[in-house]
């Protein structure tokens, strides 16, 4: 550990260690992920695949607008209901 801090001990060398190791990373991942798409473009049910990866990230995206295009019911109005619920109840 003395050795390793004693080497890259400078500011400028931990820089340079540290966009060292990210760049590794990067390369290591981005082929990783071309392995991945080489391999799928060799299936036979590629279309099919496109199609069903199409359809979910249409159901994802109908989903994320629902969440947050959807305008919640004033306060007054639930509080309107709820007490309109209680006097039927309380007639009863």
């Amino acid at each position: 550990m003395s050795q390793e801090s004693g080497r890259y001990g400078g500011r400028d060398s931990q820089a340079l260690v540290l966009a060292a190791g990210l760049a590794d990373l990067a390369v290591s991942t981005l082929g990783s992920a071309l392995g991945t798409v080489r391999g799928l473009l060799r299936r036979s049910d590629t279309g099919e695949l496109a199609a069903e990866a199409e359809h979910d990230l249409m159901a994802r995206g109908r989903l994320v607008l629902d969440r947050y295009t959807a305008v919640p019911p004033a306060h007054l109005e639930v509080l309107a209901r709820h007490a309109r619920s209680r006097r039927a109840t309380d007639d009863v």
